[in-house]
């Protein structure tokens, strides 16, 4: 699952450098082109000189624009690098605690005193994920199938007539960041 969202991110920086560079071209390209009409014989006509003020102008503002287009992108590159890293702060201290917890489980023989630890560790991970804006969905079995917040994985014969068309299980629980779909809701749908 990290590596697929590592390799998402690679592709999404990639492409932000690859659109970099092809701006960067078409903006050399450009400078090229323009200076080479530059290099026409001038008269000296109130027109001509006229015309030359608004293509220096012209000029400065294509290349302010240019710029401006170029610090973005370079913007959005850095913040794709380092948007997660302030998640990856708070969540640190939680894979310690499992760390800990599984080295003091390797000895402990109680099955109790593991499955309290364990959830002790969850909950504080769940704690952390929740200021961080992410909230579970609520449990959607018995309720109609929502395509906007779940992912039909199968359909199984309802265990009652009331169930037919509406959530039977959830294999797998989804996940909101504000309004967001982070990931949707894996269930079984009765048929």
């Amino acid at each position: 699952m990290a590596e697929k969202e590592h390799d998402k991110s690679t592709l999404q920086e990639e492409e932000l450098e690859q659109q970099i560079a092809d701006e960067q071209q078409a903006a050399d390209e450009a400078a090229a082109t323009e200076s080479t009409t530059s290099a026409a014989p001038e008269t000296d006509t109130p027109v001509s000189e006229e015309a030359q003020v608004y293509k220096d102008k012209y000029l400065r503002l294509y290349s302010e624009f240019d710029n401006y287009r170029r610090r973005t992108a370079k913007e959005r590159l850095d913040l794709i690098k380092t948007a997660s890293e302030e998640v990856l702060k708070a969540v640190i201290p939680v894979l310690d605690d499992f760390e800990r917890a599984a080295k003091a489980h390797a000895a402990e023989t109680d099955a109790e005193k593991v499955r309290d630890g364990n959830q002790i560790v969850v909950q504080k991970l769940m704690k952390t994920l929740e200021q961080k804006g992410l909230k579970p969905m609520e449990d959607a079995v018995g309720k109609p199938f929502d395509a906007d917040f779940q992912e039909a994985i199968t359909q199984i014969p309802a265990p009652s007539e009331e169930l037919k068309g509406k959530v039977v299980d959830v294999v797998e629980k989804g996940y909101m960041l504000g309004d967001r779909v982070v990931r949707y809701a894996k269930v079984v749908i009765g048929a």
